[in-house]
């Protein structure tokens, strides 16, 4: 079983802000996902089709800080942009094991948790999230048992295109294959992750550049 597209990232400063500015962009209002246990950050989704969603994610208002950086660069954050993507491993030692085979390393596996709003708690386990290649090349994520984020969302809508460039695109093509989520990558001056999205409004495009 090949990889699949999990979700995409979207980092903010400002969670509360960013969720209003996308729910009035998609005409779509994300659904509460929860607080990173640990990690500082809370997160809002929107689903966006065959298992993937949408995750605004940004420092969590109700917690302190944490006592390292918050993931995925947003203690550095000015303004929300997307900032990489996640793919889905049927199994995180295998999914490793074989990208290392091929040339590429994707870390570690690291434990998280997420608290939802009904009390109860999301398991997985992910590569580091430290960006490599500025977010285009994405971090592997296993669901373990966890009941999978996508089947609960109740905010719709659907992904029509994944855009990725970089200026070293044949490298970021083989680390894609590596990791069995081949796909192409256009050259360009700076990396970029651009996503399509068709919504009530119509069609909304989110993009991401290095920062």
């Amino acid at each position: 079983m090949s990889a699949a597209l999990d979700h995409l990232v979207y980092a903010t400063p400002d969670l509360a802000a960013t969720t209003a500015a996308i729910s009035a962009a998609l005409g779509v209002t994300p659904d509460v996902g929860g607080r990173h246990i640990g990690r500082g950050t809370a997160n809002t989704l929107i689903g966006l089709g065959n298992g993937a969603y949408l995750e605004i994610v940004g420092p969590d208002p109700d917690h302190a800080a944490p006592s390292g950086p918050r993931p995925f660069g947003v203690d550095e954050l000015t303004s929300a942009r997307l900032v990489t993507f996640a793919i889905r491993v049927p199994s995180m030692p295998a999914a490793i094991e074989s990208a290392r085979r091929h040339g590429y390393d994707p870390g570690e596996a690291l434990a998280m948790q997420r608290a939802t709003p009904d009390g109860g708690v999301l398991s997985w386990t992910l590569t580091d999230v430290t960006t490599w290649a500025d977010g285009v090349v994405p971090f592997l994520v296993d669901w373990l048992d966890s009941t999978h984020p996508s089947t609960t969302i109740n905010a719709r809508a659907d992904l029509v295109e994944l855009r990725l460039s970089h200026p070293l695109a044949p490298s970021i093509e083989h680390a894609l294959a590596a990791v069995d989520f081949a796909m192409p990558v256009q050259q360009g001056p700076i990396a970029g992750i651009t996503a399509v999205i068709e919504c009530p409004t119509g069609s909304v495009t989110l993009e991401g550049t290095p920062t």
